[in-house]
């Protein structure tokens, strides 16, 4: 080589050599390395490189995502529904961190058509297609480069996503709309108002016999609310985020959640939800006369460790099984497993499968009310029979909204060991609500599941009108966010009302739901029975969780139960707005001229309905002087 072009090779060396001494010192990887050197020579692990790659761990980049993948998959019954996969690039390598299983929304379709049911498979297929084109589409790109530890940025560009998605079917069916608009002039007629309805077509007179069975009018049925095509994507994408930075972090994920809805405060003890494990089916699906009780759940005591109850109420489910089997004429209608994961028999009356229960527990030396409790999913919204007005409890048995609380009533009399009415009413007997609730609301309670809002809802809109109640069932579907429960869950803790997260009808093997639970502070979980995988498997997480609270010490014993005496509150609400100087009415701001409320409540009775405090609906305070 000529003496010039070796001048110029050792040139390029030297430049090399002050540009990565530069490099290195602008990272201060000098200073680390000696760091690391001197003190793993005193520590003199086992593993040298392994104490070495954890030592130098820390300074790395935090995990940023950098690929999703939607898939489709079949749910605990065989329903397709959406797996969300998150890829993030850790340590310069691209790895795959969660994957979760989000529950389809829809509800299972029991003694339905063929057609309902056609239907029914064509809007969840529907809907998952459009999440998958989301999820490995648009969503890809928006979340890219995004560090899943920051679920309120990646919550607010999904609620930002959905909200754009939303307008756009706005205007997809406002054109559909006005294409149709001569086709859908006429009024259609709407069975709840048939009471109202002039009859003078040929079939006028046998309707208004039918009508007449009513004593006054109900109110008609709210329109269904609508589910965005797509919207499961949403929903899913915030809780595999939620996964992933837990995962990151190496914490569990129910201590991730908490963590996010205390604002990273630490909490010193976590109490495990009472699980309501429901043991018989009596609804309408069953082969009785009774419809009324479409889940009879047992609730062990809160002085017993999950475990211990889920064992008791093992054992009670065995002798329940004893007991009827030998009733049962042919083959066993108890060997037929609910979707719900119970067993489903029929009864002829309402105190049938209380009593079987009372006699269950009685074989095993056990006392309802004492040993275990009962809590009962009525699903009234199932039984409204629209052109008598009322609610067919038994076959041939109808009871108006106000016989419905007499009953309720006279069976929590009966029955004291009832501490629990899911859905005793449909949403839109709110006066109803209102008189159960002051008659039983200090000893049982009284909760919305059918009869609230979706979370969205509960949580954005501003005029909201749920019923009178003392908790919510929470179900974590569509485009429901991880800050939509945290924000939720905030206000029902500051409303005193209860918590409950409830696995949908279509559950997957997913058991993210019971972290949920326990990172929420929920009060009960709703699982459904102790058969079916996808069922059993949450049990199992839940039994898990409150082991590793145990061990840590960190788990906090179970509370006893706590109800509201809504009569008290109530005659105390009023007392106080007596005491206030009189409002005129034209003083309100215009825009608000409609009730906020239910109509017996008052802006002072906080746990009158849910999230009707100003904070909560994120209201002007101007609206109540």
């Amino acid at each position: 080589m000529e003496p010039g072009g070796e001048r110029e090779l050792r040139r390029n060396l030297l430049e090399l050599r002050h540009q990565a001494a530069e490099y290195y010192r602008s990272n201060e990887v000098p200073q680390r390395l000696e760091e690391a050197l001197n003190a793993t020579f005193y520590l003199r692990p086992a593993d040298l490189y392994g104490h070495l790659a954890n030592y130098f761990s820390k300074f790395s980049k935090p995990p940023v995502i950098c690929k999703l993948i939607g898939r489709k998959v079949l749910d605990g019954i065989g329903r397709p529904t959406l797996e969300v996969e998150i890829f993030c690039t850790v340590k310069n390598h691209e790895k795959s961190i969660c994957s979760i299983v989000v529950s389809s929304h829809s509800e299972i379709l029991e003694n339905a058509s063929p057609e309902a049911i056609d239907a029914d498979e064509k809007e969840r297929n529907d809907s998952i297609n459009r999440a998958l084109e989301w999820v490995n589409g648009s969503l890809n790109e928006m979340l890219r480069d995004l560090q899943p530890a920051d679920q309120c940025k990646v919550d607010e560009l999904l609620g930002e996503y959905f909200a754009k998605k939303v307008e756009e079917e706005k205007e997809r069916k406002e054109i559909e709309r006005e294409e149709q608009e001569a086709a859908i002039s006429a009024p259609a007629c709407v069975p709840a108002l048939s009471a109202v309805t002039p009859s003078g077509k040929k079939k006028g007179v046998k309707l208004g016999k039918k009508c007449s069975v009513a004593e006054k009018p109900i109110p008609p049925a709210e329109p269904i609310e609508p589910v965005l095509c797509g919207s499961i994507a949403i929903g899913g994408l915030s809780l595999a985020v939620a996964k992933t930075g837990a995962t990151i972090n190496n914490t569990p994920l129910y201590l991730h959640l908490a963590l996010m809805k205390r604002d990273q405060d630490l909490p010193k003890e976590l109490t495990v939800p009472l699980p309501m494990v429901t043991l018989l089916s009596c609804g309408k699906s069953s082969s009785g006369k009774l419809k009324l009780m479409k889940e009879v759940m047992l609730i062990p005591p809160t002085e017993l460790t999950v475990k211990q109850g889920t064992e008791r109420l093992l054992e009670i489910q065995k002798q329940m099984m004893r007991l009827l089997d030998p009733v049962v004429k042919g083959p066993s209608v108890l060997k037929r497993i609910s979707h719900l994961g119970c067993l489903i028999t029929g009864c002829d009356s309402l105190e049938q499968p209380l009593i079987l229960m009372q006699t269950a527990c009685r074989n095993l030396g056990l006392e309802l009310g004492i040993d275990v409790h009962l809590a009962i999913n009525c699903a009234a919204h199932e039984l409204m029979d629209y052109t008598k007005g009322k609610y067919e409890i038994l076959t041939g048995t109808l009871k108006s909204p106000d016989e419905m609380v007499d009953m309720y009533v006279d069976l929590i009399n009966k029955y004291p060991s009832i501490i629990a009415l899911v859905d005793p009413l449909r949403k839109e007997d709110g006066q109803q609500w209102s008189n159960i609730c002051n008659a039983v609301g200090s000893r049982c309670y009284l909760i919305a599941e059918d009869a609230a809002k979706s979370i969205s809802k509960l949580v954005e809109d501003q005029n909201i009108n749920v019923p009178k109640c003392s908790g919510l069932i929470i179900k974590y579907t569509n485009q429901t966010k991880i800050s939509d429960l945290t924000e939720l869950t905030r206000l029902l803790d500051g409303q005193k009302h209860i918590a409950i997260l409830g696995s949908p009808a279509g559950e997957s093997s997913d058991d993210s739901l019971v972290d949920l639970a326990v990172g929420l502070g929920a009060r009960f979980i709703k699982l459904g029975g102790l058969s079916r995988g996808e069922r059993v498997t949450k049990y199992n997480r839940l039994l898990a969780i409150e082991e590793e609270l145990a061990k840590n010490g960190t788990l906090r014993s179970g509370e006893n139960h706590e109800f509201v005496d809504f009569a008290e509150e109530a005659q105390t609400a009023e007392e106080l707005l007596d005491a206030l100087p009189p409002i005129e009415q034209d003083s309100w701001p215009s825009q608000h001229s409609q009730p906020l409320l239910a109509q017996d409540q008052n802006p002072v009775s906080l746990r009158g309905s849910t999230l009707h405090l100003n904070e909560a609906t994120k209201m002007d305070p101007s609206i109540f002087p």
